[in-house]
């Protein structure tokens, strides 16, 4: 039987749905589909590698959960990990903010700004 309620985890950059995108472009919940959207505000700038990290972590914490109940406390586990992922890939240079974005608020930490030692 499929899911008639919206299963949701939304952090600031990460949003998982229990849900698949139909033609139209609208959410249908599914016990079967979990659909991700990464940095829906666009505070960061990505490359496609960074992208893959990220969706390779998703893969990999879902693949950690599988034969779990589907339930918003796993999804919100999972859509926590992510997000302290997407941090760690600041923290490493992976990613960075984008500062032209509508708003700019560093949630994750202020940048990082290389200190020339020599002076």
């Amino acid at each position: 039987m499929e899911n008639t309620t919206l299963l949701k985890s939304t952090t600031r950059h990460i949003r998982i749905f229990a849900a698949e995108i139909d033609r139209d472009g609208e959410l249908v919940p599914s016990n079967q589909v979990l659909t991700l959207d990464i940095d829906p505000d666009n505070e960061f700038n990505w490359n496609e590698d960074a992208l893959q990290k990220v969706h390779h972590k998703f893969d990999e914490l879902v693949e950690a959960n599988s034969g779990a109940d589907l339930t918003d406390y796993n999804l919100r586990r999972i859509g926590s990990d992510l997000e302290h992922y997407v941090r760690n890939l600041l923290q490493l240079g992976e990613i960075s903010y984008n500062l032209t974005a509508r708003v700019t608020n560093y949630s994750m930490g202020l940048p990082q700004v290389a200190v020339d030692e020599d002076k």
